[in-house]
């Protein structure tokens, strides 16, 4: 199969849940339920400079919801907590589909915690008894939380024996309000359908994960399919080779890229895409960079960990998705105690018009801070949108 880059986009887009129109009424959990399903993971990040990052690709494709829907679906064991795509909230059904990667995690696991099994076998078990005997806890919860293993920073020994028992899917954890994770025994949080079901060989279950990537990428390289669930990308080509052949993938090419694609085969191209979104750093459309490039044009980078005087476009900087282009970037910030959701910076992409950009965006905006609780949008004068979007927003509120 051959496609022009213009639909590559499209199939990409439509995959990810935006030719979709936003439901005109209450969202509730079958509609997160749904695109859970879909996007086979919503990876967690802990910065709340807006909002949790979990909470947005919600938001993009859903519009305004209640907070606690991922939160109610984990509590009700239809999510668990697991590496996904790094840290991720995952439909519960793929729990078997990763049991090799638990299986695997005295060699995938960080060094720290690897050399911590090897150096105090004896403390990680005593600790996964007291989460049997006095579960859910967190790790400052435990009788004995050990040393630090380092600077301010680093992880107390408790802390660390938790994370590997976490790996080996030993224990498992849920969230509170304040980010931190509190862990219990697996069976006490994962269902038992998911955990009596059936454990594929882990080539299989590497192959259900690439399929799995296929259709909630739409189309991708092996690179962007292994990505997806943080497989290893030369095992991955071979384990594609045999999707291929017993045809649960279909090879493509796509114009301007350099590496073959596969395309799920129940894939579908929308006609065209009109969306409206604010973009997580970490939403599933753009969190490997060298593929939102690639169907974009969009050269991202997070800024949070360059310093100030050195960032091009701010701290928490958010992709705007209008149509089936990203025009803008946004960097965002929510002051809660202002009651305000503030627009720090706003830089229009390349050959994007500042004025058509203002609208839709003013709009997304009213929207989020309407979500968010928030009174007002702000708009400080910085990047070439600036003012256009102040304009905007002005009217919006009238």
């Amino acid at each position: 199969m051959r496609f022009s880059a213009a639909r590559a986009r499209r199939l990409a887009l439509g995959a990810q849940g935006f030719a979709d129109p936003r439901p005109p009424g209450r969202v509730d959990r079958r509609h997160a339920r749904r695109l859970v399903e879909r996007l086979g993971a919503i990876q967690i990040d802990s910065v709340n400079v807006l909002v949790r990052s979990q909470e947005l690709p919600l938001f993009a494709r859903l519009g305004p919801h209640r907070r606690d829907l991922l939160p109610s679906l984990a509590a009700a064991g239809e999510l668990f907590e697991y590496w996904g795509h790094e840290a991720s909230l995952l439909p519960v059904e793929l729990f078997p589909l990763l049991r090799w990667r638990m299986d695997a995690a005295h060699e995938r696991a960080s060094q720290r915690l690897r050399l911590l099994f090897r150096d105090r076998p004896d403390y990680i078990e005593a600790v996964f008894e007291e989460v049997r005997d006095r579960g859910p806890l967190a790790a400052g919860e435990l009788s004995d939380p050990g040393a630090k293993s380092g600077p301010w920073w680093g992880w107390r020994h408790g802390k660390q024996a938790l994370e590997f028992l976490f790996w080996t899917g030993r224990v498992s954890a849920r969230r509170r309000a304040s980010f931190e994770r509190v862990y219990d025994l697996t069976e006490r949080i994962v269902p038992a359908r998911a955990l009596d079901a059936p454990v594929p060989a882990p080539d299989e279950a590497k192959k259900t994960l690439l399929v799995r990537a296929a259709r909630a990428l739409g189309i991708g390289t092996a690179r962007d399919l292994a990505d997806y669930f943080r497989g290893d990308v030369v095992e991955s080509r071979s384990l594609l080779a045999e999707l291929v052949e017993d045809g649960r993938l279909v090879p493509a090419e796509v114009e301007g890229w350099r590496d073959p694609a596969y395309v799920h085969p129940e894939a579908t191209i929308p006609r065209r895409v009109d969306a409206r979104a604010l973009l997580s750093p970490f939403d599933s459309l753009v969190w490997e960079r060298a593929r939102t490039e690639r169907i974009f044009g969009f050269r991202y980078r997070l800024e949070i960990y360059t310093p100030a005087p050195k960032r091009v476009y701010g701290y928490y900087v958010l992709p705007f998705l209008l149509g089936d282009a990203l025009v803008a970037r946004v960097d965002l910030k929510a002051d809660r105690k202002a009651s305000t959701l503030r627009v720090r910076g706003v830089f229009a992409e390349g050959g994007c018009s500042p004025v058509d950009i203002a609208g839709p965006l003013a709009a997304e905006l009213a929207l989020m801070a309407g979500w968010l609780d928030f009174e007002q949008v702000t708009v400080d004068d910085h990047g070439d949108v600036a003012s256009a979007l102040a304009r905007a927003v002005r009217t919006v509120r009238a």
